[in-house]
């Protein structure tokens, strides 16, 4: 999911470090950073690994029925702690509030199919990849303009993304021409075109794909000739945090060379064929 910082007060994140879920193991006290850390494994704190997510993204991560997180990445993060041996806790916040929360120590690494831009690699250290992704455009489901971004590059159109995320930067680089309006909630991006009030949205296949089917008759992918893009999230860290970062490189190159990559995605997304990931394992 592709996704950019957003300034946040202190308080603002603060407030939302208490909006938190815990995959496995109680969550740790809200508001306070941790101390103690043990340099050699590149955790904030000896034992436990803190993931920031933002959980609205069926099926890459989201809550459960019962209100627990679930999807690609959470069973990827579950993996990943019975590697390393310790204990996950999965923080829920904002998606404009992850960056800061890292940059603030917080957590250990955000988990949310982050972009590695350039504007990002200023702030925050990236691992190789881990998730692939394709970008589209929303439209409504009668919409008969021809499918070309000629169509929706003009003035008088509006475009939709979610806020602060990489679906922004694209809708800013694809339709120029366009007015640009941003949400803090994905749904919300794309109620916006299903009720008339903007004429497309820019965000992943895979998100269209569940809104559709929570929402059928809505909203369909525009038929352009070829995706507005093609990317692969990674897993953010702390800037310099090279230890860390090591570490999750060799967890990522053996969960993909063994298959397991390959396997979760296809459980989690449904699909019978996983798009081919970056060499270099």
């Amino acid at each position: 999911m592709a996704r950019i910082r957003m300034p946040w007060s202190a308080a603002r994140r603060s407030a939302a470090a208490c909006v938190a879920v815990v995959s496995a193991v109680a969550l740790a006290g809200c508001g306070s950073d941790k101390s103690g850390g043990d340099a050699g494994s590149g955790l904030a704190q000896s034992g436990t690994l803190t993931v920031g997510m933002n959980l609205q993204f069926k099926p890459e991560m989201y809550l459960d029925a019962a209100n627990k997180p679930a999807g690609y990445d959470v069973d990827l993060l579950n993996k990943l702690a019975a590697d390393l041996g310790v204990k996950l806790v999965i923080k829920n916040l904002d998606f404009n509030g992850l960056i800061p929360g890292l940059q603030a120590k917080k957590f250990d690494l955000v988990s949310v199919g982050l972009t590695a831009t350039e504007e990002r690699k200023q702030v925050i250290d990236f691992t190789r990849a881990y998730v692939p992704y394709t970008s589209v455009l929303a439209v409504k489901q009668n919409d008969s303009s021809p499918a070309t971004i000629p169509t929706y590059d003009v003035k008088g159109k509006t475009i939709t993304a979610l806020q602060g995320s990489t679906g922004e930067q694209l809708a800013k680089k694809s339709f120029p021409s366009a007015k640009l309006q941003t949400y803090s909630d994905q749904n919300a991006a794309l109620l916006q075109v299903a009720t008339g009030r903007a004429n497309g949205s820019v965000l992943e296949d895979y998100i269209l794909a569940q809104y559709q089917k929570s929402n059928p008759n809505q909203l369909k992918k525009a038929a352009l000739p070829k995706p507005l893009d093609l990317s692969y999230g990674s897993w953010a860290v702390q800037k310099g945090n090279k230890t860390l970062t090591d570490k999750l490189n060799t967890f990522l190159c053996k969960a993909q060379t063994d298959g397991s990559l390959a396997t979760l995605y296809k459980k989690d997304f449904g699909v019978t064929d996983a798009p081919a990931m970056p060499a270099g394992c």
